[in-house]
Order: C-alpha cells, then sequence, then structure tokens
C-alpha cells in the first residue's frame, strides 16, 4: 500500500484502509504517532491529496495499433542499422533531443512537450495493453474497471450543458467505457466522422416537424413516465437513461452547445493549418469541445500496428499526424487554454527493438513512449530513458499506474480514492500509482 501524504488534514480523512491500519493497533507495538510517524517517512514532502488541479480538461490522443518509440519519439541514431531502422531523426527544440523524421513540426514545438521515454508494462496483446493505457489497471476476468473519461465524468461531472467525456468519432474500444461505474458514465460519442463532408452529430438536432414547443411538452410526458417506472423499478438502466435524456435535452435545447460540435465555425484558413484530414478535423473539434467545456475528449488516429513496411507506414500516416498535432499545441497556446488544457499522446504499447524479416516491428510492451502537454507538466522536458538499443527502460520506469495517477492529480481527483464496484466492493480509481512529481511544472 502507497501512502503519499500524512498531513492532520490527511489523517481526518482516513480511507476504509487507513481506519484498518489505526484498527490494527491495539494488537502491535505501534502507537498512532510512531504509525504516523512511518507513514510521513514513506509519503511525498507535497501533500498532493490537498492539490485541486492544474487541468481543466483533457485531450487524449490514442494512436491504435502499438506505434513505434524507434520511428516517433526515441529514436537511436547510433545503434546498429537492424536496431535503429532505416529512417533519419530531425532535431527537436529540446537542445541534443531528436524525434524521427516524419516528426518535423512537432519536433519545432517539442519545447512545449514532455516526452516520457520510459513507459513499461507486461501486456503484448492489442486489447489488454489498450485496457492498460486507458484505466491504468491490468485487466481482470472479476471486473470490468472505467476508462480515465469515465471516472473524469463521474468526479467532475458535466459543464456548461456539455458532456463531460466526448469521444471522436466513436468509443473506439471496449475499455473506453463506464466499466464498473453506471453507464450513465459512458461516453458521448458523434456518430460521425468531423473530417467527412457535411458533417453532424447524431441526434443533436431536432427531427424534422418538431418545433420548440413541442420539444418541451414531449419532454415533461417524457418526464412524468421515466418517475413512474423509477417509482416501480430501481436499476442501473433506468438511472442511466433518465441521465442520457437530461444531458440529450441539455443538449439540444442549448445554442451553445450545439455550436460547439460545430466544426464549420472554425476559420478556413485554421482548418487547412490543421489539415483538412482526419487527424487534423479530429484534433480541431477537439480543441472547440474542450474550450466549450467538455472535461475528456478522446480521439483516435490512424493503425500503428507495423509488422510490416514499417518505413513506409510511417511516411504514409505520420506527417497527417505531425501537422495537426503541432497545430493543436500551438492553437491552445494562442487562445490562452495549453496551461489549462492537459494534452496525452498514448499507445498501447510500442515495437520490438529490431526490424524483423517483414521490414516492420513486432508488439512489444516492455518499453515504450508517451507525450504529454500543457494542463501542468513541464515544457521541453525527457522524463526517464530506454538503453540503447530500446529494448528496456534505463532510468526512471513509467508503469500506466503511475501515468495516470499523475493525470488525475493534474485534474485535482486523488487517485486512490475509492469507487464503490458491483456487490459494494471498494476499488481504487488507481492501485499504487505515484505522482511522477519530476514532470509537473
Amino acid at each position: 500500500m502507497t501512502h503519499r501524504s500524512c498531513t492532520p488534514s490527511h489523517f481526518q480523512r482516513l480511507n476504509r484502509r487507513g481506519f484498518l491500519s489505526v484498527g490494527m493497533l491495539a494488537g502491535t507495538s505501534l502507537t498512532l504517532p510512531q504509525l504516523l510517524a512511518q507513514r510521513e517517512a514513506r509519503a511525498d514532502l507535497k501533500d498532493y491529496k490537498n492539490f485541486e488541479g492544474t487541468a481543466k480538461s483533457i485531450i487524449h490522443i490514442f494512436l491504435p495499433g502499438g506505434i513505434a518509440h524507434q520511428e516517433s519519439f526515441d529514436p537511436k541514431p547510433y545503434a546498429p542499422i537492424e536496431y535503429r531502422g532505416e529512417m533519419r531523426q530531425v532535431a527537436t527544440k529540446i537542445e541534443g533531443e531528436v524525434f524521427g523524421e516524419t516528426l518535423v513540426q512537432t519536433a519545432a514545438i517539442a519545447d512545449k512537450l514532455t516526452v516520457i521515454r520510459s513507459m513499461t508494462h507486461g501486456e503484448a496483446a492489442h486489447e489488454r495493453g489498450t485496457h492498460n493505457m486507458f484505466t491504468g489497471y491490468r485487466p481482470s476476468p472479476a471486473l470490468q474497471f472505467p476508462s480515465i473519461g469515465s471516472v473524469v465524468s463521474h468526479e467532475l461531472g458535466p459543464r456548461h450543458n456539455l458532456p463531460p467525456y466526448v469521444c471522436i468519432p466513436n468509443m473506439p474500444n471496449e475499455y473506453a467505457g463506464s466499466g464498473y461505474l453506471s453507464s450513465a458514465f459512458a461516453p458521448f460519442s458523434l456518430g460521425s466522422d468531423p473530417a467527412q463532408g457535411g458533417f453532424r452529430v447524431r441526434d443533436l438536432n431536432l427531427p424534422n416537424g418538431i418545433d420548440d414547443s413541442r420539444f418541451a411538452t414531449r419532454k415533461n410526458a417524457l418526464e412524468a413516465v421515466n418517475a413512474h417506472f423509477t417509482q416501480k423499478e430501481k436499476s442501473d438502466d433506468l438511472t442511466a437513461m433518465n441521465t442520457f435524456y437530461e444531458r440529450a435535452y441539455a443538449l439540444i435545447s442549448s445554442p451553445q452547445a450545439r455550436e460547439a460540435f460545430d466544426i464549420e465555425k472554425e476559420p478556413a484558413q485554421l482548418r487547412d493549418e490543421y489539415g483538412r484530414g482526419t487527424a487534423g478535423a479530429r484534433m480541431l473539434l477537439a480543441r472547440r469541445l474542450v474550450q466549450a467545456g467538455v472535461r475528456l475528449v478522446n480521439l483516435t488516429y490512424g493503425g500503428w500496428d507495423m509488422h510490416n513496411g514499417i518505413v513506409a507506414g510511417f511516411r504514409g500516416q505520420m506527417p497527417e499526424f505531425d501537422k495537426a498535432f503541432a497545430t493543436l499545441i500551438t492553437d491552445l497556446e494562442r487562445q490562452g487554454m495549453l496551461d489549462e488544457t492537459l494534452v496525452m499522446v498514448s499507445s498501447e504499447f510500442g515495437r520490438t527493438p529490431k526490424i524483423n524479416a517483414n521490414a516492420g516491428r513486432d508488439h512489444y510492451p516492455k518499453v515504450f513512449s508517451t507525450v504529454l502537454a500543457g494542463g501542468g507538466v513541464k515544457k521541453g522536458f525527457i522524463y526517464g530513458s530506454s538503453n540503447s538499443t530500446a529494448s528496456e527502460p534505463e532510468e526512471n520506469p513509467v508503469g500506466p499506474e503511475d501515468l495516470f495517477t499523475t493525470v488525475y492529480h493534474c485534474l485535482g481527483i486523488v487517485a486512490d480514492k475509492e469507487l464503490m464496484a458491483p456487490g459494494d466492493r471498494p476499488i481504487e480509481i488507481v492501485d499504487g500509482g505515484k505522482v511522477i512529481k519530476e514532470i509537473l511544472a
């Protein structure tokens, strides 16, 4: 069990485990002051429990398939060719550091990023690695853990009549859902891609022939029916449906909320700056949504499971990401939003140290990279490292539990707070992680 603080204010808010520890004092030789002294010796110097958070929102950019760290954020230019691969590198705004050759624009704004080069876990299957990087937990056959988006929705709730958790364009995998939490905390999915012509959010506008008056009448009638059934039957499904209806009505009846999803409101020049492709449209819409009040936006881009032809794969997909991502960071800064918006780029794992016989790389969870920006993290900072062949962490290994504990900390959410799973079973939001103090601004 990891304790991060033991000031008097923290002790007054002891969780279930804390009370159990105090209850055991009668059977040991420890006094209460001794117990607190031991906690102090193991705790971080800063009282993170009382931290309110530096980030108001998160944009989580997930690159599905397992992106190669060697061709992106952790190249090894001095390794033998079978390790470093054929691609060149580009110098970044961080002195002495390089990125892969297809990250030219991102390299130019690297002085606004924190790159963690020592991510590690033990799950080499896509599903299990994805679970780790959406929940902060290893998969369990007994329990479905909630995604970070659903936890944020549960803990912070909606703002400005907008759903707290939005997926662009849709929920990308089963681990992006609400898990053991109520389905009321599931994500709002757009239903179509903002990169498509004539993009409209599913179910956001009134049906043909329904004006505001009929809309209000139908809402009142539905509320009466819901109240009748809720009195007769208590269930998560009914509660969740009521919540979804309430949020849907708030969305449809709010011009500001509808406008937040309207990417056509952005100037043509800015849309060109992001790029008119999939990455640009999704990242621009993500910026609009957090600006309007959405707590967490999840978006995906590309397919990075490059067992074959990794050079062609990167040169085909990465330039679009590079342009959009660099513009997103620059745009957030221009809008005065970067310091309060945490941007995270992640993938389920990295790729094998050696190029395989098909000129690609295979699954490799032992070490990979994650990128953070804004929202309370340092600018122009590299944390951790892999060894000379990018085959294992060399310094400061970071597990998903540490990454998630740090991200929750930036949001002002206590990661070891206990939520209730089915059967009134208390489960910590993250189990055993630590705040990575070194990356905080």
